[in-house]
């Protein structure tokens, strides 16, 4: 073989050698990617403090090691102070859901609703020291009383709150009465979405919010999600619906 044939061989070899590694290297890049992608599951109840019920989801929480975000009526907390610390103490978000949960009086006028949530915020504070920023509107964003606006959300943000809607409701706000089994049907519905926000209740009256907290746990676990708190650093889920 002569030399030029040689080095063209060579050359033709390196060349070959450098694209198969790179490709190597992109298919590993790729899949190394896609094992880092997270999937994140937050599990909300909102209508707290509510006694019994309330204790029997943290003891769940508890068990199964899983961290949730509370958003509680200020009405409620009086009485109620030691769940309140026990859900800050266990490592729990607690967040706003208004002072008095009253359709009325929250949405007749934004300065009406903003008052709610400072007055909500100030009686946590008075038994936790400290002050919380996060809320979820009773009812939702965008319920049959009220239609989000931009003019809202700038004097929330101006306050410093954030707004945190779901994107999974497992129905046990409409019907607390509903079985445990549809509860944990409607709350385990990931599809292929990474980041799930559950909407539960843990009012007085969520008995079978309870019951079926641990197989919703489970489900989740099982299909690799992480469990989160909702936090100031998280990004904020809120729609303003076109009229």
């Amino acid at each position: 073989m002569s030399f030029k044939i040689q080095r063209k061989f060579l050359i033709l070899f390196f060349l070959t050698t450098i694209f198969s590694l790179s490709f190597i290297t992109n298919v590993k890049a790729k899949e190394d990617s896609q094992d880092l992608k997270e999937k994140v599951v937050y599990l909300t109840f909102d209508d707290g403090p509510g006694g019994k019920i309330t204790n029997q989801i943290l003891d769940t929480l508890e068990k199964e090691n899983v961290p949730a975000t509370f958003f509680v009526i200020g009405c409620q907390i009086k009485g109620q102070e030691d769940i309140i610390l026990r859900m800050k103490n266990e490592g729990h978000s607690i967040g706003l859901h208004s002072f008095s949960h009253n359709r009325n009086k929250l949405y007749c006028e934004d300065d009406s609703f903003l008052q709610e949530m400072l007055q909500g915020q100030e009686t946590l504070f008075e038994v936790t020291g400290e002050k919380y920023n996060i809320l979820r509107f009773p009812f939702g964003c965008n319920n049959k009383s009220y239609r989000l606006t931009d003019k809202l959300v700038e004097k929330l943000h101006e306050n410093n709150f954030k707004i945190y809607d779901w994107t999974v409701d497992s129905g046990d706000g409409a019907n607390a009465n509903s079985a445990p089994e549809n509860i944990i049907k409607k709350a385990c519905k990931a599809g292929d979405n990474d980041k799930v926000i559950v909407l539960m209740h843990c009012s007085y009256i969520n008995k079978n919010s309870s019951l079926a907290l641990p197989s919703i746990i489970k489900y989740y676990k099982n299909n690799g999600y992480i469990f989160k708190s909702i936090d100031e650093n998280t990004p904020e889920v809120y729609k303003i619906m076109k009229k």
